[in-house]
């Protein structure tokens, strides 16, 4: 996949320095994948959660980060939309 906004999570890990290693095994992962179906995801990634616009929830970090893509199936593109300690997800207004 084509991994698009990855300037966010470089910004992130530099506050956050617990999650450079598992959202750098995260970026990987999703250069390295072909997903075509929510199904490819789930697959690899059990606990992510799918909202509506082809978004998709990751929590990494076992848990204590939250990464919102917005996954283009069709043209194999994910778009960084958002990146967080799992309080700041907590916080937003996904809907």
């Amino acid at each position: 996949m084509e991994v698009l906004g990855q300037i966010t999570l470089e910004k992130f890990m530099r506050k956050h320095a617990r999650a450079k290693t598992p959202l750098s095994c995260w970026l990987q992962d999703a250069k390295d994948a072909e997903w075509k179906t929510t199904q490819d995801i789930r697959n690899r990634y059990n606990s992510a959660d799918f909202l509506s616009d082809d978004r998709v929830v990751f929590n990494i970090g076992g848990n204590n980060f939250r990464l919102v893509v917005i996954v283009r199936y069709q043209n194999g593109i994910v778009m960084i939309q958002k990146i967080g300690t799992h309080a700041e997800y907590d916080q937003w207004k996904l809907d």
